[in-house]
C-alpha cells in the first residue's frame, strides 16, 4: 500500500536507481578501455525508467522468488544482462574492443548530471512538504 509521500517521490526514486544502475555501466566500459574484445554496453534509459515505473520485471530488475508465504514480494536491480544493450560503436578497433572513451566520458557527465538533478528535485519535494507540515 502506498501514500501520496511514497507516490510523490516514487518517480525521481526509480529515476534515481536507474541512473544509479547506468552509471556502473558506464564505469565499466570506461575501466575496460583497453581490454581486448570488450564489448561497450549501455541502458536504454527511458525504456529501464518506464519498466521500473510499471513493476515490469525485463526493463527495470529482475523480480525475485519466493519460497513460503510469509516472505516478501521483492525487485533486485539489473542482474546479469538484463536491460543492457550493446552499443555500436563509431569506429572499429584492431583488438575488438567497441569502447570510445571520449563518448564514453560524455555519456559518463551527462548521467551524473541528470542524477544530481533527480536528487535536487527530492529534495525541493522534501523541503517543501516540511515547509507545508511546519506552517
Amino acid at each position: 500500500m502506498s501514500n501520496g509521500v511514497d507516490q510523490l517521490l516514487s518517480f525521481h526514486q526509480q529515476a534515481l536507481r536507474v541512473r544509479d544502475q547506468r552509471q556502473q555501466v558506464l564505469a565499466s566500459n570506461i575501466a575496460n578501455a583497453d581490454t581486448p574484445n570488450y564489448k561497450a554496453r549501455d541502458l536504454d534509459f527511458k525504456a529501464a525508467l518506464q519498466g521500473a515505473l510499471s513493476g515490469s520485471p525485463a526493463a527495470g530488475g529482475v523480480t525475485l522468488a519466493t519460497t513460503s508465504p510469509g516472505h516478501l514480494a521483492g525487485k533486485a536491480g539489473l542482474s546479469g544482462n538484463a536491460g543492457l544493450l550493446y552499443r555500436t560503436p563509431a569506429q572499429g578497433s584492431v583488438d575488438g574492443n567497441t569502447v570510445d572513451i571520449d563518448a564514453e566520458r560524455a555519456a559518463f557527465a551527462e548521467n551524473a548530471v541528470q542524477y544530481e538533478f533527480n536528487l535536487t528535485r527530492i529534495t525541493s519535494q522534501i523541503k517543501s512538504m516540511l515547509t507545508s507540515i511546519q506552517g
